[in-house]
């Protein structure tokens, strides 16, 4: 696609907008910047990228007349499509675009894109680690912080990309064709973005909106919203299950992990146990990456040798120490309650369990259901942790201590914690408000793990 001397605003100046624009730059846009938090700091931006000195930039507020000579605006995900900038820039009739689709317009090569609530992160760098021991030119980007566009002019016709797509993205999504797709399962989250499930849902399913009769979609079997999506495709599905045998699709039996393909006996995968990650969650992730890398060519050769090497993600029970006999993990990407039950599950002890943070206006019973004996006691952090406290008090669970920081919520399981126990970060909750994302938590819970006297 050629947007030379095109008009462009990138709104929202984040790792994705400076990518975007930096990206439009080069293909010899007229770029226009603009970023809504009053307190940025143009001057630094200016010279950290100095690709950027020539640029319009407004911050704050966009002026009407900012938006008369633009041809096209590059929107970043965390800005809301029903915020006023936004509704300003589509009542102008101009076309808004996401970072993601911007990327793929200027991008070559085949896609493989993986969304859903949880799970995208563990299952697409296992994609991206299978697919680089088939072909030359694999590149993973998307939500799990590397941009899209970064990677957009390195493409060519040889390049597989691997992407993990969140709702936010999908919203802005018109091009977008991935030859595999992959949801991984729906539940709720984003709702003070969505407003609805039902929108939450419609844009999950988006993903495959312009795939094709000869591309595969990768979905569970176990969850109902997907299994009767199923039913509405044009498109190849394949299904994974994590708790029944499948006539066809890549199924999880007792410990065995098994491929059934139509008129020929079910193959065998690989054994949990040959497995370094824990919990079923990650059983479903190992199906669902086998299943999208095998869809994109990978021999069933390769795809077994990378599951018995793979070692999980960071922030996603993620072992950091053992110390006293207590076990220390870190879960700092268990965001919504969906994840943090995932995570629960995942422990084979008693555990202190931290939890709590940004509040997404979802509820937290189920989260408090799972707890099933195996929590001994609940500390909260952030600004959900009065609304926490009274649903665990609902649901009988009174051993709740309400803390001020991280580390002081560390520092008490420290003292609390028993020989043969875990302690769990994982909040149920967005990072925002305490902590820059998941990942500054995350890295701070380890530090104050790691400071733990012996």
């Amino acid at each position: 696609m050629d947007l030379k001397g095109k008009q462009v605003l990138v709104a929202g100046l984040g790792k994705s907008g400076i990518a975007a624009g930096a990206l439009l730059k080069k293909k010899g846009c007229e770029v226009c910047l603009f970023d809504g938090n009053e307190t940025f700091d143009a001057d630094a931006l200016r010279e950290k990228y100095p690709v950027f000195s020539d640029c319009p930039l407004w911050i704050g507020n966009l002026p009407d007349g900012a938006l008369l000579q633009i041809e096209l605006v590059v929107v970043s995900p965390g800005i809301p499509l029903d915020s006023p900038v936004v509704q300003k820039i589509y009542h102008a009739g101009i076309p808004v675009w996401g970072e993601a689709e911007l990327a793929f317009c200027l991008s070559k090569g085949r896609v493989a894109a993986i969304t859903g609530t949880n799970g995208k992160t563990t299952t697409t760098i296992l994609v991206g680690e299978i697919l680089k021991q088939c072909y030359p030119e694999v590149f993973v980007v998307g939500n799990i912080g590397i941009p899209y566009t970064s990677i957009a002019e390195q493409t060519t016709e040889q390049t597989v990309t691997v992407a993990e797509i969140s709702s936010f993205q999908l919203e802005t999504m018109e091009t977008f064709h991935p030859s595999v797709s992959a949801i991984l399962n729906i539940t709720p989250d984003h709702l003070d973005r969505h407003h609805t499930m039902e929108a939450y849902i419609r844009a999950k399913e988006s993903i495959v909106k312009c795939q094709t009769k000869g591309d595969t979609c990768v979905l569970n079997y176990e969850d109902e919203i997907l299994r009767a999506f199923a039913q509405t495709l044009d498109v190849k599905v394949l299904f994974f299950s994590s708790k029944r045998p499948l006539k066809e699709g890549i199924y999880l039996q007792k410990d065995t992990i098994w491929i059934a393909q139509k008129g020929k006996e079910p193959e065998r995968l690989t054994d949990i146990h040959e497995l370094k990650l824990l919990g079923t969650h990650n059983y479903e992730n190992v199906m669902a990456a086998s299943g999208v890398a095998l869809c994109m060519g990978a021999p069933i050769g390769t795809v077994q040798s990378v599951l018995k090497e793979f070692r999980g993600v960071k922030h996603r029970i993620e072992f950091v120490r053992e110390l006293h006999g207590v076990l220390y993990y870190n879960d700092s990407k268990a965001t919504n309650p969906d994840a943090a039950i995932r995570g629960i599950g995942a422990m084979n002890r008693r555990t202190m369990l931290i939890g709590g943070g940004y509040d997404k206006n979802l509820e937290f019973d189920d989260w408090i259901e799972s707890f099933a004996g195996k929590v001994k006691c609940l500390l909260l952090i952030g600004q959900t942790k009065d609304k926490i406290a009274v649903c665990a008090r609902k649901h009988g669970f009174e051993n709740i201590v309400c803390c001020d920081t991280l580390k002081e919520a560390v520092d008490i399981c420290y003292r609390l914690s028993e020989p043969g126990e875990a302690v769990l970060l994982s909040p149920a909750c967005a990072s925002w408000g305490d902590f820059k994302d998941y990942t500054q938590r995350g890295d701070l819970f380890r530090q104050y793990v790691m400071n733990l006297q012996e």
